[in-house]
């Protein structure tokens, strides 16, 4: 399955218009584990060097949706974000992004997950708890 969900997130997840705007990439994939990277960019920033919240809430759902297609049973047809509560801790400054995301439950459709978000220096940036449904 973990191929399937690779081509899945090459195609679908990372090759969407607002994952290749992002410069978002695939560091790793394990059943139910992903790993994403958010390079820094200036149009991500909303003031000075500053990561725009909502472009690290993006980074969160991208990485969620991967972790619940990396734990499915059978490769998706589809999907979508039913919720996503994000906590930040500190600004993310001039600096790459990495989102680890963690598959908590894996049901028949719904998956809950975790995601940490942390600078390119492992200083943790913000976490979230992100329920996705499958189809």
């Amino acid at each position: 399955m973990i191929e399937d969900a690779r081509t899945i997130m090459a195609t679908r997840l990372l090759g969407s218009p607002a994952a290749r705007t992002l410069g978002l990439a695939l560091d790793s994939v394990a059943t139910g584990m992903v790993c994403l990277r958010l390079p820094f960019a200036e149009h991500n920033v909303t003031e000075g060097l500053m990561i725009h919240g909502g472009v690290i809430a993006t980074l969160a759902d991208i990485t969620a949706v991967a972790a619940a297609v990396s734990s499915a049973r059978e490769p998706p047809g589809g999907g979508a974000t039913s919720s996503l509560a994000i906590s930040y801790l500190a600004p993310a400054n001039g600096c790459a992004l990495v989102a680890t995301g963690r598959t908590l439950r894996s049901g028949t459709r719904q998956h809950v997950v975790r995601v940490e978000i942390a600078d390119d220096t492992q200083r943790p940036i913000a976490e979230a708890l992100v329920t996705v449904v499958l189809a």
